[in-house]
Order: C-alpha cells, then structure tokens, then sequence
C-alpha cells in the first residue's frame, strides 16, 4: 500500500508569542539591553550613511567604504560612534514605547481579524503591518526630537554645519534659533512616510515569515514544533528580506530628512521639505535621492536580520512561566 506523505505541522504558539504570554517587566529590561547592543554594532554604518547624504560634506559622492575610511582616519573609533551614547540612553524610554505599542496592536489586530475569512499569511502580514504604523506613530513624538540631536552629532565638523560640544549645547542651539519647533524639524516628513515603511516592514517580515514556513512544508497549527535553529533561519531570511525592501523604497525620503534635519541654513530662511528636495535635485539629480544607498541596504537588512532575531528571542526568554 502506497503512504501519502506527511506534512509536518507548525505550532504557532512557539514561533508567534502575543503580548498576553509575556512577563511585561522581563521583556522590557532584556529589550532595552539586547536592543542597545543591536544598535551599537550598526551605528558606525549610520554615521557612514548620514554623512554621505550631507550636502557639501564632500563625501556624498563618495563610497561607503571610502568614508568609513576617512571617519576613522579623522576621528578613529570614537568617530564612528559619534552620538551613539546620547542615541543609546535617550532610546530606552522610546523602546518600552515602540514595543508595548506593537505587541498590543498586533495582539488586537489579531483578534479582530479573526473571523474573517482569509489566508493565514495575509491575516498576520495586515496585523504586522498595521502594528508596525501604529507603533511608529505613537514613536515619532519622542524619537524626532532625538533624531535631530542625534545626527548633528554625527556630522560634526562637516561644511554647512556648526560645532556644538555635546547634546546639550545642540538642543540649546537650536531652540534659540527656531525654538521648540527646531526639535522637530522633519516630524511631517517622518510620520507621513516612515509609518507606512514601518507598516511595509513588518507587513513584509510577517508574510515572508508565514511563506517560508509553507514552502517548509509546514502548516498552520499542529503538534510538532520546528528546532531553534530552524526558527532562527527562517527569521533572519525574513528580517532580511524585509530590510531590503524597505530600504529600497524609503531611502530617497531619509535623504531628504536627513538633509533637512542637518542643516542650519539653505540660502535664507527656514528649510522645507520642498526646498530641501529641489535644492537636492538641482545639485545631484535623480541620482542625489539615493546617496548613501549602499550603507543604508545594508544596515537596514542588517537591522531587520539582528532586530527580528533578537526580537524573537527576547519574546521567547520573556514567556510567564505555568
């Protein structure tokens, strides 16, 4: 007699935690110090990345790898991790933000979506998705203010822009010259776009997430869990792909963000976003929305790769035990 053969079935309660399984205070204290490593092995190729998206700063025409040459030949390690320790201790409370805001609109998005007729993996992407636009709104009023003191740290030195010794003095510069809202120079820009690009990330890392356990051969529930090392893979593969995509899309935005929150003076006047583009188009072309490319694929494949998989294991190590 011919044996049909067996599919092995996935237990999603391993591979999907919701927010009602998580030991809250556990998953906060190992997201803020996982997350803070995660963020400082990738902060040289930010620096990297808004450097070359300054305009004057003579290596925008420059590649990757030539500038993070010359940043450490000028400024050595410390160079590369310019603004690292304001980003690094300013984040923590906007961590507990972004992933209390994801969890609990995922967790609902789920729910609602339940009854609903439709295939598995573009039930979850939509519940990512709209997580993931969600959760950045609810970031943008707090991380725009330390995205612009951030990265005038980074480009400390460079043509068009002014010396300042530390956080303090770059806060207190910009609120004599523009008051609160230099703070948020960028914050239009910011929620309009990088809430659908988080929206797509997540959207896209769910889908991805769910196809490739498919073409596993596995299915949506059952008793048989797949091994750590098999999770893993498949969440870096979909992290991956899901930073790639990203990038693609929203990096000629970042250098206009970039541009806008960086520079104190565009030829009189107070930067806008249109003013920002033109002067950006009319200097580089089509090409100029794309400086810095390189640097930002890879950070934000690698972010996606080491976020998803850190992200995963923290849910994991965070369950409430029975």
């Amino acid at each position: 007699m011919e044996l049909e053969p067996q599919t092995v079935k996935l237990d999603l309660s391993e591979t999907d935690i919701n927010w009602n399984r998580l030991d809250k205070t556990k998953f906060h204290l190992m997201g803020a110090v996982l997350f803070t490593a995660q963020c400082g092995l990738l902060h040289p190729m930010a620096v990297v990345k808004t450097r070359m998206q300054v305009a004057g700063s003579g290596l925008d025409r420059n590649r990757g790898t030539a500038v993070f040459r010359q940043i450490l030949k000028s400024g050595g390690i410390p160079g590369v991790f310019r603004g690292f320790g304001t980003s690094a201790i300013a984040s923590l409370p906007g961590r507990v933000l972004a992933l209390t805001s994801l969890e609990v609109s995922k967790d609902m998005m789920l729910k609602y979506t339940e009854d609903l007729h439709m295939d598995e993996a573009t039930r979850v992407g939509i519940a990512n998705g709209v997580a993931g636009m969600v959760s950045n709104l609810v970031c943008c009023a707090y991380y725009v203010p330390l995205d612009v003191v951030v990265q005038r740290l980074m480009v400390q030195g460079l043509p068009g822009t002014a010396a300042c010794n530390g956080p303090r003095e770059v806060i207190h510069k910009i609120m004599r010259v523009e008051g609160f809202r230099g703070m948020y120079r960028g914050f239009g820009l910011t929620a309009l776009t990088q809430s659908p690009a988080n929206a797509l990330w997540w959207g896209a890392y769910a889908a991805a997430h769910n196809v490739i356990w498919r073409s596993l051969n596995y299915k949506n529930k059952g008793e048989k869990t797949p091994s750590q090392l098999e999770m893993v893979t498949v969440q870096a593969t979909a992290g991956t792909f899901a930073g790639a995509v990203s990038s693609v899309i929203t990096t000629p935005i970042d250098t206009i963000k970039t541009r806008l929150q960086v520079m104190d003076d565009y030829g009189g006047g107070r930067p806008s976003v249109i003013k920002t583009a033109k002067l950006l188009l009319e200097g580089d072309g089509w090409r100029g929305f794309y400086r810095g490319f390189g640097p930002r694929v890879c950070n934000m494949s690698l972010y996606g790769t080491t976020m998803i998989v850190t992200y995963e294991l923290i849910k994991r190590l965070s369950v409430k035990q029975a």
